[in-house]
């Protein structure tokens, strides 16, 4: 139940959807690093990246970008995809002569925009952060009872 203090605002349903779509590509991402995990160590040798941190990688992309979706810890999870973004961006596409490399970079920029803009607005009403704090505030009440 929803208790009647609970204020919907246009922005919440923006700024969902808006962390579902951010989440999306860190989430896949994770996931298909993790699942073809040998490819990737081979692919990331190159570039100087050890397996540490590529299991540091998968982790940060898969458990941050949850935090986003879900709502848990938003800030926290943004703002780390933020960072994440501007270093990928500067370490790995940095060649602009090739134009997929630029797209790459900005892409990476925009991203990184998009996860400081949520770091600072936060996760909005239709999120865990917010049901934990009203539930600690006793706003919602969780019954036990069947």
């Amino acid at each position: 139940m929803i208790p009647t203090n609970w204020t919907v605002r246009p922005s919440d349903f923006v700024l969902l959807a808006s962390r579902l779509l951010l989440a999306l590509i860190f989430v896949h991402e994770g996931f298909a690093l993790a699942l073809h995990f040998d490819s990737t160590v081979k692919a990331m040798a190159p570039l100087g990246i050890g397996v540490p941190l590529v299991l540091a990688t998968i982790a940060l992309q898969i458990t941050a970008g949850l935090s986003v979706g879900s709502g848990f810890l938003t800030r926290i999870g943004a703002g780390a995809l933020g960072l994440f973004c501007l270093a990928t961006a500067a370490l790995f596409h940095t060649n602009f002569a090739n134009h997929n490399e630029l797209l790459h970079f900005e892409k990476d920029l925009a991203i990184a925009g998009g996860m400081f803009v949520l770091a600072v607005a936060g996760a909005g009403g239709f999120s865990l952060d917010v049901l934990v704090q009203r539930t600690l505030k006793g706003s919602v009440r969780i019954s036990t009872e069947s």
